[in-house]
């Protein structure tokens, strides 16, 4: 009888192998990036959307190309001291390159990178976990805004409510989240029926590399382990 695929044994071997070919194609793509284009950023990120990011990337597709994934293969990719660089200061790229961040090749004016990603910003509905930027508090009385077939899920997440007459009502004033304090599921859910959108999605420069010159552009980062070479 012949075995079943989902019992037939998994080499490791050829598993490590082929995430270390996919990672040494992401270097040599982003090594091949480094001699195509003008400049390198480095940016970082609040509330990623995919999507939006997605739209973002496609809009400059012509002039750009973006990577974002592991800091560690990326800072491979560019060399992470003066010895091992594929370019004279880029190893400085790399020493900044923590946490939500990503970089971006490009061959836009220093000008207009700056300008797309300053006015870059989208608004969305915060996920759990995110914290609040308000209070947001209802009052005792009746939820005009919901039909009375919400009145079980409203239940569910927490809310004081009843029907009256056909009419969703709070029996007692309710807090759907504090300022400053990780949103619960149940909250982030309420927000979403109420439309109070709490996230934005950014991106912020970090660092400019360009064979001529590097320059710093967000308050704050680590500089101390940047050599002056």
């Amino acid at each position: 009888m012949p075995k079943s695929k989902r019992n037939r044994p998994v080499t490791l071997s050829k598993t490590k192998k082929k995430g270390r070919e996919h990672k040494e194609g992401i270097v040599g793509t982003i090594r091949k990036a480094v001699e195509v284009y003008n400049s390198i950023y480095v940016f970082s990120f609040e509330n990623m959307r995919n999507l939006k990011f997605k739209e973002f990337r496609e809009k400059l597709k012509s002039s750009s190309r973006f990577f974002l994934g592991s800091n560690k293969v990326m800072q491979v990719a560019l060399g992470r001291t003066d010895a091992d660089e594929v370019r004279t200061g880029i190893h400085k790229v790399s020493q900044l390159l923590h946490g939500d961040a990503g970089i971006c090749f490009t061959n836009l004016p220093k000008e207009e990178v700056e300008r797309l990603f300053a006015e870059f910003q989208e608004h969305d509905f915060a996920r759990t976990g995110t914290n609040a930027t308000e209070k947001v508090e209802l009052n005792e009385g009746p939820l005009d805004q919901f039909s009375h077939e919400m009145e079980p899920f409203l239940r569910k997440q927490g809310m004081p409510v009843r029907l009256n007459k056909g009419v969703i009502e709070l029996v007692a004033d309710f807090v759907v989240c504090e300022e400053g304090k990780p949103l619960s599921p149940e909250a982030s859910r309420i927000l979403r029926l109420l439309g109070i959108k709490m996230a934005t999605f950014q991106l912020h420069l970090i660092c400019r590399w360009s064979p001529e010159d590097f320059e710093i552009y967000k308050a704050g980062s680590d500089v101390s382990e940047i050599e002056s070479s």
